[in-house]
Order: structure tokens, then C-alpha cells, then sequence
């Protein structure tokens, strides 16, 4: 079996730049829509399926326009600047048959060169997650919703999110779909609770408007990872006028910065039915 059947992102060309795949009904949120970390990892398997492509994704700019169903979806790829190392590329996913963009994406792909490395940041300390209790035990069931049924979640802080005036959290994730790749290291840049749980509670409804992942790490650097836990840092900064925005950040257990990534969310207030 493929990683691509592995990860059920089946895709099927169907003239140059044109794809089709099925999203399962295991991806969707519970509100119906297409969890927002499919989307991404699917920008970055048509990028490395595409014949045109050269090198390997870099970064990625998504804007969720509409939610996607599950079942058919078409998505399109069109090269828009090739260099010599550095490619730009646009995607587009749209439920199928509709001319209607869902979710469009602007996907960096590089080869990359060999350089000196160096890091500024460094790893915060998190007690190992085989002593955290695993999510099952935590929260029956949680492992059905919002992309969980694709990532194990030990949490060492933050969550769940309650009102305050801290917003960070961190969480050891590993896999459930077999060994890191940079189509599941994307995902996992969806996978944090909204940052307005954090200042406001549950009492507000949250939706992605953009997200912007960086993947560091070559596509080597995260194969080596296998399926080990990765830890992730997370917290926002503002929100006002129904936007707020979170950044993240990704490390392996070795302490190695894998990945970082800034989303923006839409956000309001759920109406209260008044008592009957």
C-alpha cells in the first residue's frame, strides 16, 4: 500500500494540472465541513504527484474560501513561476463538477541546496509524552473529531482551553497514519484549538479564514522521524472584529524546528436561545 492509499488521498489525474480524489466522511468536522488540515495535506500530495513540479514543498498559503463536502472533490494545479531552484505553484480544490474554489492554495515547492544551518530559537522543555495520559483516557471519543482521528495528542499544558489571559499550549503529537511525511507534517499545523477558546471559552464559534505553513525540515530530515511525537508550541496574540490570529511552531524530540506556521480565524459569538 501507498503512503497516498495510506493517508486515503487517492488522487487521480485526468488531464495535465487536473485531479480528482475522495475525501472520506472520517475527515470531516462536526459540522460538516471538511476539516482544514485535509486541505492541506492534499495541496501538498497533488504538489508532489505533479509531473511539472520540481523539488519539494517549501511553504504553503491556504485561503478557505467555502467549506468542501466530503466525497468527490477536483483540484487543479497551475504553475506560475519556475527559477532554477524555487517554483510557485497554485492550487485549487473545489467539490466536484463546481466551478466554485473551496479552498486555494499558494504552494512554494525548492530544491533544496546544502548550506550552513543555524537556529535562533530553541525547544521549550515538556516532560516526555510516554509519562501524559494518552487522549483516550483524557476524553473518550476524542479521537472522532476535528482531524484527531489522524494524530495521538498527549497534552503537557493548555488545554483544555479555558478563558484567561495566557493563550500558549503544548502538546506532544505522533501519527495514526503510519510515519511522518511533509503531507501529514502540513496537517498537523490544523490540529490546535482556536486561540479565542482561550480568551472567550467554548461560547464562540471559530473558523480558519487563511493558514500559512513553513516546512523547514527536508523531506529526509522528517522521514528520519519515523512516527515519533513531535512537540507543538502554540498561542495567539489578538483578536477584535471577529478575527484572531495563532502562530506554531513544530519540534522534533530531538529538538530540531520542523516546521512553523501563522492562521488566521474568523470568530463570533454563538447566539443564545432565550429560555423558553
Amino acid at each position: 500500500m501507498s503512503l497516498t492509499d495510506t493517508h486515503a488521498m487517492t488522487l487521480t489525474p485526468t488531464a495535465p494540472g487536473r485531479w480528482t480524489t475522495t475525501a472520506g466522511p472520517e475527515w470531516r468536522n462536526p459540522g460538516g465541513g471538511l476539516w482544514g488540515g485535509y486541505a492541506i495535506g492534499l495541496a501538498i500530495r497533488v504538489m508532489e504527484a505533479e509531473p511539472e513540479a520540481l523539488g519539494e514543498p517549501l511553504s504553503l498559503t491556504l485561503t478557505y474560501a467555502a467549506a468542501l463536502p466530503a466525497g468527490e472533490l477536483d483540484i487543479r494545479t497551475r504553475r506560475l513561476r519556475q527559477g532554477g531552484s524555487i517554483g510557485v505553484w497554485e492550487v485549487e480544490i473545489h467539490p466536484a463538477g463546481s466551478d466554485q474554489v473551496g479552498v486555494h492554495a499558494i504552494v512554494t515547492m525548492a530544491r533544496r541546496p546544502s548550506t550552513p544551518a543555524f537556529a535562533f530559537a530553541s525547544m521549550p522543555a515538556a516532560p516526555d509524552p510516554e509519562s501524559l495520559p494518552s487522549p483516550d483516557m483524557m476524553m473518550p471519543g476524542a479521537s472522532q473529531h476535528f482531524g484527531a482521528q489522524a494524530f495521538e495528542r498527549r497534552t503537557a499544558e493548555g488545554f483544555p482551553p479555558r478563558p484567561s489571559t495566557d493563550s500558549r499550549s503544548l502538546a506532544w503529537v505522533r501519527s495514526r497514519r503510519g510515519p511522518w511525511d511533509k503531507a501529514l507534517l502540513g496537517m498537523v499545523t490544523d490540529n490546535s484549538a482556536p486561540r479565542a477558546f482561550y480568551a472567550l471559552g467554548p461560547t464562540v464559534s471559530t473558523t480558519t479564514l487563511s493558514l500559512t505553513v513553513y516546512l523547514h525540515a527536508s523531506s529526509e530530515e522528517i522521514a528520519a522521524m519515523g512516527d515519533d511525537y513531535l512537540l507543538i508550541e502554540c498561542e495567539g496574540r489578538v483578536g477584535g472584529g471577529g478575527a484572531s490570529d495563532e502562530r506554531s511552531s513544530y519540534w522534533s524530540r530531538d529538538g530540531k524546528l520542523l516546521a512553523t506556521s501563522e492562521q488566521l480565524a474568523w470568530y463570533r459569538e454563538r447566539r443564545r436561545e432565550p429560555p423558553e
